[in-house]
């Protein structure tokens, strides 16, 4: 298990930006895979967006690309996400998970991000 702990979620207006970070302990980072996932208030969990152990090779949903970068510093064990233009409709709890394999099983307790129009 790795213990994964989410930072920098708050209020924010419309059009503007927050970088998420996420510090993992407890295993070697750079053997995991990473994710942010969000929830909005009546929604299920989407995927946001997704990045391979070596950091190479990233993924996102169609709603947040070229607004979003995920990122990671294995010397740092943490990974960012750094949210741009940033819409109301990307209001959620945002959650950083981990892999292994297949499945993200590793997860944050989750933050808020707040975006006023």
């Amino acid at each position: 298990q790795v213990q994964l702990v989410e930072s920098g979620g708050g209020l924010v207006q419309a059009g503007g930006s927050l970088r998420l970070s996420c510090a993992a302990s407890g295993r070697t980072f750079s053997n995991y895979d990473m994710a942010w996932f969000r929830q909005a208030p009546g929604k299920e969990r989407e995927f946001v967006a997704s990045i391979r152990k070596i950091g190479i090779f990233t993924n996102y949903v169609d709603s947040v690309k070229g607004r979003f970068t995920i990122s990671r510093d294995n010397a740092k064990n943490t990974v960012y996400l750094q949210m741009n233009f940033l819409k109301p409709e990307d209001t959620a709890v945002y959650y950083c998970a981990a892999r292994l394999t297949t499945n993200y099983d590793n997860w944050g307790q989750g933050i808020q991000v707040t975006v006023a129009s």
